[in-house]
C-alpha cells in the first residue's frame, strides 16, 4: 500500500477506535438522566455500565481469533454493522432491563471490532513506525475517554428534538454507516499466514474464566457480595482458566487453530505490556466513573458542568501522549510509564479528595491536567511496548489478548 492508502487506513481505525471508547464513558454522564427517564434503579444503572464492559471483556480474544482467521477488514465491518444497530437499540430502550440488554449487544459486536485496529497496525507499520501510530491512537483513545462525558453533557443539555440522553446513543448510527463504507474502501483485505479456522472449546474455556473472574464484583451487590459461593466462583477463575492454557497449548501443538498461541507469552515485553494494561485499565475506568458520577449526585453539578470539567484531564492527556511519551519513551524506556503512573495516582487522590472535602471546583482542574499528563505519558508507553516484538502472524490473538 502506498502511504497515501495507509493514512487513510489509518484514519478508518481511528473512527473505530473513538465508536468503542465514548460509549464505554459517555454512559458515565448520562447515568442520572436515564435513571429519570426510564425509572432504571440502581441494579440497572450499574450493569447499563458494567453489562457492556462484561461482555466486550468476555468475547475480545474470539474477536482477535476471528480477525485471524477470516481476515481483520472483514471483522471489522461486521463488528461496526452490529455495534450500529445495538446503538440504535440503546437508543429506542424503553425500560432498563431492554437498555441493559442492547449494552450488552453493543459490548458484544465491539469486540470483534475492537482487536482488528491494533492488529491492522500491526500488519501495516514495521516497529518503528508503530511508535508513532500507536502514539496517535493513544491520543484519540485518551481524548475519546473524556470527549465521552464532555459530548454527553452537552448533548443532554441541548436535549435535541427531545430526545435527552438517547441522542447519546442514536448518534452512533450515522457514524457507523460512514465508517462501514470507508472500512470497505480503504482497509486492506488481510489475514495472519496461521492455520484458519476456529478454537471453540478455546473460547469457551477462557470465557468462563473471565466470567467467574468479573461476575462477581458486578453482580454481589449488596449482602451477596458477602455470599461464599460468590467467593468460591472468584477462585474457579483459575482452574478454568488453567484448563484452557491446557487446551491451546495442545491444539498449537498438534498444528491446530487455537484461540492464540502460548508461545506469545514468552515474550518478555508482551508480558510486561500485559501487566501494565491491567493495571492501568483499572485505575483510568475507575478514577473516570467515579469522578463523572461523584461530581453531579456528591456536588451536585448539571451534566454539562462535569462534562467540561474533565477537559482539563484530555488536555494534560494529549500533552503527555503527543510530547512527553514520544519524546522520553526511547530514552527511558519501560521507567517512563512507572513515572506517568506515579504521577497519575497521587493527582487522581488530590482529585477526589477536592470533591468528597468540599474544596473549590476550581483546585480540581491543576490537578485533572497533571492526572492526564500521567495518563498520557502511561497509556503513550504501553502499546509500542507490548508490540515491539510480536511477529505479525499473531497480531489479531494478541490485539485480543490486550484488549482483553
Amino acid at each position: 500500500m502506498s502511504p497515501r492508502q495507509k493514512t487513510l487506513a489509518v484514519l478508518v481505525l481511528v473512527v473505530a477506535l473513538v465508536l468503542e471508547i465514548v460509549d464505554m464513558t459517555i454512559v458515565n454522564i448520562a447515568l442520572p438522566a436515564i435513571k429519570a427517564g426510564i425509572g432504571a434503579d440502581t441494579g440497572h444503572a450499574q450493569w447499563i455500565v458494567a453489562g457492556y464492559s462484561i461482555s466486550f471483556a468476555l468475547l475480545l480474544m474470539a474477536g482477535g481469533r476471528l480477525g485471524d482467521s477470516l481476515g481483520y477488514r472483514r471483522m471489522m465491518v461486521w463488528g461496526v454493522a452490529g455495534f450500529t444497530l445495538a446503538s440504535a437499540a440503546c437508543g429506542l430502550a424503553q425500560d432498563g432491563s431492554q437498555l441493559v440488554a442492547a449494552r450488552l449487544l453493543q459490548g458484544a459486536t465491539g469486540a470483534l471490532m475492537a482487536p482488528q485496529s491494533m492488529a491492522l497496525l500491526t500488519v501495516l507499520f514495521d516497529p518503528l513506525e508503530r511508535v508513532a501510530k500507536m502514539a496517535l491512537f493513544g491520543v484519540v483513545g485518551g481524548l475519546a475517554a473524556i470527549a465521552g462525558p464532555i459530548l454527553g453533557g452537552i448533548l443532554i443539555d441541548a436535549d435535541v428534538l427531545g430526545l435527552g440522553w438517547r441522542l447519546l446513543f442514536l448518534i452512533n448510527v450515522p457514524v457507523g454507516a460512514v465508517t462501514i463504507a470507508a472500512a470497505l474502501r480503504f482497509l486492506p483485505d488481510s489475514r495472519s499466514a496461521l492455520p484458519s479456522g476456529y478454537d471453540l472449546s478455546g473460547t469457551l474455556w477462557f470465557g468462563a474464566a473471565v466470567g467467574a473472574l468479573i461476575w462477581p464484583l458486578i453482580g454481589g451487590e449488596g449482602e451477596g457480595r458477602a455470599h461464599g459461593g460468590l467467593l468460591w466462583l472468584t477462585l474457579a477463575a483459575v482452574p478454568l482458566g488453567w484448563l484452557g492454557w491446557r487446551h491451546v497449548a495442545r491444539r498449537t501443538a498438534a498444528g491446530r487453530p487455537a484461540l492464540f498461541d502460548p508461545a506469545i507469552l514468552a515474550i518478555p515485553t508482551f508480558r510486561l505490556g500485559l501487566g501494565m494494561s491491567i493495571a492501568f485499565a483499572a485505575a483510568n475506568a475507575g478514577f473516570l466513573f467515579v469522578f463523572a458520577f461523584a461530581l453531579q449526585a456528591e456536588r451536585g453539578q448539571t451534566p454539562l458542568m462535569a462534562g467540561m470539567l474533565h477537559m482539563p484531564f484530555g488536555l494534560g492527556a494529549m500533552f503527555g501522549i503527543g510530547f512527553m511519551s514520544r519524546r522520553l519513551l526511547p530514552r527511558l524506556g519501560r521507567i517512563l510509564p512507572c513515572v506517568g503512573s506515579l504521577l497519575m495516582a497521587l493527582s487522581c487522590w488530590l482529585v477526589l479528595g477536592a470533591i468528597g472535602l468540599g474544596w473549590p471546583l476550581s483546585t480540581v482542574a491543576p490537578a485533572m491536567i497533571t492526572a492526564g499528563t500521567g495518563m498520557g505519558m502511561t497509556i503513550g508507553s504501553i502499546g509500542p511496548i507490548t508490540f515491539s516484538q510480536m511477529d505479525r502472524a499473531h497480531a489479531g490473538a494478541a490485539s485480543g489478548l490486550v484488549k482483553t
